[in-house]
Formats: structure tokens, C-alpha cells, sequence
């Protein structure tokens, strides 16, 4: 069997949709002739648990654990706040404490291109070491944290093995990058260290095909697209969660305050006031850690009565979620950037075969999968009545029992397969024996 080193910062027992991807393309490699040998941290930075998704890591799998010095919990003794306790993303444009201001400019000026650089010399070193006894055929790294790439282009020059550095989101094309207060000199060095990763590696890989358009004006490597993607297995028979009775309006995963989908909140409270039966049944059903500010929105909305707050959850309870919604809500990030973005979250949905409203850019990359896949509809984040039409419809379809894609359905959901992880292996699986 051929072996393929993945450089990857999250892993199981880590939580989130950063660690979902490798996970999943583990899961399925080995049937395409490729054993995985993942190195990852010892000791990560971990907002959250989910010991759900180790039951996905293949027994052909190899995992090697070295430790990292982890600048972020130094931040988190200097605010007082424990990883579960912080934002989702406290890189935005919305306003941060003093606290929170000073550690965003030593990140930004001493840590090039993040936090986890300090990693890169002793893993260089140990890599070095440990494939002179044990080669592999192929090198991935996946980033974020793009430390891992300047790890992977270290050890695959050094070695002369083809490497594939897999973006999972873009580097400075992102939208936070903006917020990151950097300097000029620093902004340059950014610029410098993402072109020189995308100009020797192999091959580059983009998650979106505007992402994949961006890198192809930005270096002469391939640039393939291969998207996230749901798993079979996750939606089996005993993983579903039974309907219930209520119109459920269900958001799984991170949600944060700069994504916060105001208008929807205003046409739920709206139709509650004016219609009993709708007020009586509506859950708004959160599973995910969610950023105050939405709860607050939500509250204000006079929906307070209609929350159900799960906090974060496991995985597998996540997808229970997904596969017992009315409507699955996929709000983006109010960013320009966002356009370019494919939430990870937006593939399971695709799984779960249920209505998905998405609210952001009508033209984005998001607003075209859901198209494309006939699973539901894009709202813009001003455009009130249109969301308030997509409420409508599926509140009927709901009162028919007709919730979910396909035959009856208030979309065909025709397009789904493709998107599937053992498909999307068999895309990775390729692309590795194409360049070995």
C-alpha cells in the first residue's frame, strides 16, 4: 500500500469542521490503495471535544503525535477565558476589548504567518529523521494553520517527495485577514510565504471553485478543486432523528456574530405574532457553539420562547440534528471574501436531505452548490421578503409532512452523490497517484 504523510494541526479528539476533512479522506484512502501516516500535535489548542470522530481513523492509519508550544493558551490566561469560552471567531470587524487588541497585534507583528510557527523547526527536524526509516510516497499538508505548509515544503524539498498543500480555506484572500491590524513589513511576509508554498508544491488544492480560480491567477502550479463533502455512514437509519411534531429551524456548528442572520430572526417574530399555530410550533434549534450576540438577536425578536440551545455537541449529535430539521439555516460571515467561501457545514446539510436556507451572497459560491444541487435557496442578507417567502413555502410543505428533498419536496435535491466523502476520497486518491 502506498502512504501519503498528512501534516494536519486538528485531529480527533479536537472538534469541528477543521478536523472533519482529513478525517473523513482517512477513512476512505486506504480502500483507494493509500495508508495515511498523520502528524499532529500532542497537546493542540482544542475550543472543543468530540471523541465521536476517532471512530472514523481507519486501523491503517498511522499517528504520530509530537509536542507544540501553544501560544493561544498564553492568551487565554492574559483574558481569563478557557478555549470554550471564546468567540467563534474573534478576528472580525466588530469591536474587541483592549485585552483582546493587544494580543491580536503581538500575534500579528511575532507570529508569521500564525501562532503554530513555532512547530515548524522541530517538526522539520523530526520528519527529517523519521523518513529515513519510514518513507512515504506523498506529503499533504492542510492548513489552516498555514504553518503546516511551511512545514510540508521544508521536509518535501529536503526529501525530493511530491507534495500537495491542501487550503481548506484561503491566506490572505480570507476574510479576516484584513482585521489582523498587520503592518506593511508584515503584510509583505505573508504575501511572500503564501507564494512561495503556492509555487513548489506539486499541487495545490482549493475547497471552492472561486478559491480554485483565485490561486490559478496567483501561480503557474495545478490547481485542483476537491470539496468537503457529507459521509454515508453518518446518515444511516440509526443516526436519523425522528421528526417531532415542531417546525424546526435548525443551525449546526459554529455561529458567529458576524453572521448573524437579523432579518430572519425579525420575519420569525413577526409570524409568530400574527399566527398562533406557527408561534406554537416553531423551535429555532441550535446545536453548535453560537456567539452571544445571535442569542441576544434572537431574544430580542421576542423568539426567546421558540430557542432551543444545545451548545456544542458531538458530531453525530450534530448530524441527529441535521436530519430532523424543517429548514437547516446556513448564514454566511457578512464579508466580501465570503463569496469565494464553501461552508463545511453546507455538504452535511446536503447529506442530511433537508430544505437549506442559505442567506449571503445570491452570486457566491455557496448560493451555486445549493443550486446546483437542488437543496434549497440564497437569500441576501438585507432581502427580507424573500426570506420571508422561503419561510412560507416551507412552513406548507412542513404542514404537508413534506420536509424533506426529493419527490413532494419543496426542492428535487437531484445532485447530492458527488458530494459524498467516499467520492471525494477516490478524488484525493487520484490526484496522489497522479503525482507519484
Amino acid at each position: 500500500m502506498k502512504r501519503v504523510l498528512v501534516i494536519s494541526y486538528y485531529w480527533p479528539p479536537a472538534g469541528g469542521s477543521g478536523v472533519q476533512r482529513w478525517v473523513k479522506f482517512c477513512k476512505y484512502l486506504p480502500a483507494q490503495g493509500w495508508q495515511p501516516v498523520i502528524y499532529t500535535p500532542e497537546n493542540p489548542e482544542m475550543q472543543s471535544v468530540d471523541f465521536s470522530l476517532e471512530g472514523d481513523i481507519p486501523p491503517e492509519a498511522e499517528i504520530i503525535k509530537r509536542p507544540i508550544t501553544e501560544i493561544y493558551s498564553i492568551y487565554r490566561k492574559f483574558t481569563g477565558k478557557a478555549a470554550s469560552q471564546a468567540q467563534v471567531n474573534m478576528v472580525n470587524s466588530q469591536k474587541r476589548s483592549w485585552k483582546q487588541r493587544l494580543m491580536m497585534a503581538v500575534r500579528g507583528k511575532f507570529f508569521v504567518p500564525d501562532p503554530r510557527v513555532s512547530w515548524v523547526r522541530p517538526s522539520v527536524k523530526f520528519l527529517k529523521k523519521y523518513l529515513k526509516e519510514h518513507p512515504v510516497d506523498a506529503i499533504v499538508s492542510t492548513g489552516p494553520p498555514h504553518s503546516m505548509h511551511l512545514i510540508a515544503r521544508k521536509v518535501a524539498a529536503w526529501a525530493g517527495i511530491p507534495w500537495v498543500a491542501d487550503f481548506r480555506d484561503p491566506w490572505t484572500r480570507i476574510f479576516y485577514f484584513k482585521h489582523l491590524g498587520l503592518g506593511k513589513r508584515t503584510t509583505r511576509k505573508h504575501l511572500r510565504l503564501e507564494q512561495d508554498v503556492l509555487d513548489n508544491a506539486t499541487v495545490v488544492v482549493a475547497v471552492s471553485p472561486l478559491v480554485q480560480e483565485e490561486f490559478r491567477t496567483m501561480t503557474k502550479t495545478r490547481v485542483e478543486l476537491i470539496t468537503n463533502g457529507f459521509d454515508p455512514d453518518d446518515f444511516s437509519s440509526q443516526q436519523t432523528r425522528l421528526e417531532d411534531g415542531y417546525f424546526n429551524l435548525t443551525h449546526t456548528g459554529q455561529f458567529a456574530s458576524d453572521g448573524n442572520p437579523d432579518n430572519l430572526w425579525l420575519v420569525l417574530g413577526k409570524r409568530c405574532r400574527e399566527d398562533a399555530q406557527f408561534a406554537a410550533r416553531l423551535r429555532i434549534r441550535l446545536a453548535g457553539k453560537t456567539d452571544s450576540q445571535i442569542i441576544e438577536s434572537i431574544k430580542a425578536a421576542g423568539l426567546e420562547g421558540n430557542l432551543v440551545d444545545n451548545g456544542y455537541v458531538a458530531h453525530e449529535v450534530a448530524v441527529r440534528e441535521q436530519s430532523g430539521a424543517s429548514v437547516l439555516l446556513l448564514p454566511l460571515r457578512k464579508e466580501p471574501e465570503y463569496r469565494a467561501t464553501l461552508p463545511g457545514k453546507l455538504f452535511e446539510y446536503l447529506g442530511a436531505r433537508r430544505p437549506i436556507l442559505g442567506i449571503g451572497q445570491t452570486d457566491g459560491a455557496m448560493a451555486k452548490v445549493v443550486e446546483d444541487a437542488g437543496a434549497g435557496f440564497t437569500a441576501g442578507w438585507e432581502d427580507a421578503a424573500a426570506i420571508d417567502s422561503f419561510i412560507e413555502k416551507a412552513w406548507e410543505a412542513f404542514l404537508r409532512g413534506e420536509c424533506n428533498l426529493g419527490s413532494g419536496g419543496l426542492f428535487p435535491g437531484g445532485n447530492i452523490e458527488k458530494y459524498s466523502r467516499p467520492q471525494t476520497a477516490k478524488s484525493m486518491a487520484a490526484l496522489l497517484d497522479s503525482i507519484i
